[in-house]
Order: structure tokens, then C-alpha cells, then sequence
């Protein structure tokens, strides 16, 4: 990360946005370099750092994860930024860079639907795995000789928040490290290594990349032990991005202030519409007044999400609205400009209501989506 005087002007979320992670202009050479395709590197005599195999790092991703640094960490040169093939490639590089055997982690119970699968893994290789909500910051109940926290704030799909800070500090104080799933949040809307965790991770296939194009995982930390254990397990099981994705991911990242502000608006006005419907239920936005999460999630989060869920009586209904839907694309995922939404228990994985609607807000105009939604709500009433 660079921390020039030229960086001293960008304050702004979308001056950081914009310019994150550009490399010195050179005259006739491109704002923004193309992708690097290399396996390997001219490398004759000694190896010295920093390219030298495809595996190992390539000069795309470098300015990619100092975009992402930039994001994440303003102004601050002790943090260190890898990027990944996935965002489970990210997750996974953590837990089991930093967990023996022996060891206990704590999940949340209320978490991204592949975290049973993971836990399966960790307890194969002997690792105690403990779970607690989200909520209510539940998560503090079982960390007791932990060695990692988990965090996951909001939380996917059902939208709670815990009290990051509190939970650090608990954790810290008993040597355990702390780790913040930001994918819902994105650097614009919460900074958890500001807030005192050891690594932020999160999947750039979402919102910080908004365009459902690519996959991609990071992982942020400050602690350069840490970090080098989290490098090599990148090296070692390959879990590596692509150049092209790496390139279209740091020129997405330029248009993340544009989207994340217009999303967000857009999410909030969404809630706030759906909250007057009386078919709907269990309606969760951290950015709405009254939202069991808003008071924290206003202390801790600059921007609160474009993912909006509730639940609707029943299964069939919920379906029956997903179809009738005209904007709104029946998909998995989240944070696109196109909006998106779908019943979640068709996956399995998460323990909510049959009618349980988990949507992403798009870049649409806000009045035509609030229309698609109302229009389809109608329609989709016995």
C-alpha cells in the first residue's frame, strides 16, 4: 500500500474508489495495465522477488490487492492484502492456515451455508468446532479457550449484527484470533480491521465486483506472521485467481462507490416499502429504524448493505412471487446491479422459513423495482 502524498487527497470513498491501486503513471502506457498471462517469468541467474512463478504471485494481482488494501485499510502500510479464487477459497485459507489440531474455533451458527461443510473438515482434521448465533452476540457464550473467532456481520442470509468491537476485545483477551466475513458490508460499508480484527475476508464475486461475471476471494490482515501463513496455503493448494479475473475486478472496483451508494438508497427504500405489506414477515434490513441490528449496526457500519430478507406465508406463495417478478432475476448470489432474489431453502443449508426471501438490490431506478415488487406481491396472493 502506498501512502504518498498523492494519497493524501483521496478522502473520499470515491476518489479511493476511482484510483485505488493504480500504478504511477508512465507517459504512453495505460491508466490501468491489461492482465498478466504468465505461467512463469524471464528469471535468469538468482531468484529474487517479486515474480518469478505464476503460482506464487503475478504483477495484476498486485495491484489488485492493493486496491483492495487501500479499501479496506486507508493510509495504513502494516496491512497486507491477498486475493483468492473464491471467496471459500479466502474463508478457507484462514481457518486451516491458522488451526492445528487441538485447537477450537467458533463459527456462527447463522452464517454463509457452506460453513457445515467446513466444519465437517475441521473436525476431521481434529479441530473442535463451536457455533453461536450472530445475534445478541451470541458468539461470546462459547469462545471460552478458543483460538479463532469467526465473524460473519451482517449475517448471510438472515441479516443480523453483532458488536464487533465487544467481541475483539473479549476474544484478544484471551489470545484468540479474530476473523470478519465483510462480504455484505464491503470495505465501503464497514472496516473491520478498524474495528480491531485480525483479518477482514470476504468474496469479491459479490458486491465488490457487482457484476456476477467472475469469482473471487481476499483476505486482509495486519499481522505479518499470520499473513505468511495465509500466503502459503494459497501457494499450496493453488487456490489462485485468474488475470483476467484479477483485471476486471480492480476496474469494477472503480464504479463501487457509484453502485454501494445507489444500491444501499435503493435497499433501504425497498425495506420500508415491503415493511407496509401485511403478508410480509420477519423483515430484516440493519439500515431501517426499528431493525433489531440498527442501533449496532449504525455504531460500527458507514453503509448497510443492499441485501434485503423476509419471509412470505408460505412456500408456494414465495415462489409464486418469484415468478411473477419481471426486474428481479430468480439467482443465487448477491450485490449485482441487476437485481436478484430466491427462496433460500431450496439450497438446505440454512435454517429458515419455507417462504424465506433473501433479495439483492440492484442499480435500477428505485421506483421501477418498488413497482416490480408491489406488482408481484399482488399477483402472487391467492
Amino acid at each position: 500500500m502506498s501512502n504518498s502524498p498523492e494519497d493524501a487527497g483521496r478522502t473520499g470513498d470515491g476518489t479511493r474508489a476511482v484510483r485505488a491501486g493504480l500504478p504511477e503513471p508512465v507517459k504512453h502506457e495505460p491508466t490501468l495495465p491489461g492482465p498478466v498471462f504468465a505461467a512463469h517469468f524471464h528469471l535468469p541467474g538468482e531468484v529474487t522477488v517479486p515474480y518469478a512463478y505464476g503460482r506464487d504471485d503475478n504483477p495484476t494481482w498486485t495491484l489488485l490487492e492493493r486496491a483492495v488494501g487501500e479499501l479496506e485499510a486507508p493510509g495504513q502500510d502494516d496491512v497486507e492484502t491477498l486475493v483468492f479464487a473464491s471467496g471459500m477459497a479466502a474463508i478457507s485459507s484462514v481457518l486451516f492456515s491458522q488451526l492445528r489440531a487441538g485447537d477450537a474455533v467458533v463459527l456462527p451458527s447463522d452464517g454463509y451455508q457452506v460453513l457445515p461443510l467446513v466444519r465437517t473438515q475441521l473436525e476431521a482434521y481434529g479441530i473442535e468446532v463451536r457455533t453461536a448465533p450472530t445475534g445478541g452476540d451470541g458468539q461470546l457464550e462459547v469462545l471460552d479457550g478458543a483460538r479463532l473467532l469467526w465473524i460473519e456481520s451482517p449475517s448471510n442470509p438472515g441479516l443480523d449484527v453483532c458488536d464487533i468491537r465487544r467481541l475483539v476485545a473479549a476474544a484478544h483477551a484471551q489470545g484468540a484470533l479474530v476473523a470478519v466475513d465483510n462480504t455484505l458490508a464491503t470495505p465501503l460499508g464497514q472496516r473491520p480491521l478498524e474495528l480491531g480484527a485480525d483479518f477482514s475476508v470476504a468474496s469479491g464475486t459479490k458486491q465488490l465486483t457487482g457484476h456476477g461475471d467472475l469469482l473471487l476471494g481476499y483476505v486482509a490482515g495486519r499481522d505479518a506472521e499470520a499473513m505468511t501463513a495465509v500466503r502459503r496455503w494459497r501457494k499450496i493448494v493453488g487456490a489462485i485467481s485468474g488475470p483476467m479475473e484479477a483485471w476486471l475486478a480492480h476496474r469494477s472496483i472503480a464504479t463501487l462507490q457509484l453502485r454501494v451508494d445507489r444500491q444501499n438508497a435503493t435497499a433501504l427504500e425497498v425495506a420500508q416499502t415491503l415493511k407496509q405489506r401485511p403478508e410480509v414477515s420477519d423483515l430484516r434490513y440493519p439500515g431501517l429504524p426499528g431493525d433489531p441490528s440498527h442501533k449496532i449496526a449504525s455504531l460500527q457500519m458507514r453503509r448497510f448493505g443492499c441485501v434485503v430478507s423476509f419471509t412470505l406465508p408460505t412456500r408456494a406463495r414465495a415462489e409464486r412471487f418469484l415468478q411473477a417478478l419481471r426486474l428481479v432475476e430468480d439467482a443465487t448470489s448477491f450485490g449485482g446491479v441487476r437485481s436478484t432474489a430466491e427462496r433460500r431453502r431450496r439450497w438446505g443449508g440454512d435454517a429458515v422459513p419455507e417462504g424465506f426471501i433473501r433479495m439483492s438490490v440492484g442499480a435500477e431506478d428505485p421506483e421501477d423495482l418498488i413497482a416490480d415488487v408491489l406488482r408481484a406481491l399482488d399477483e402472487s396472493a391467492e
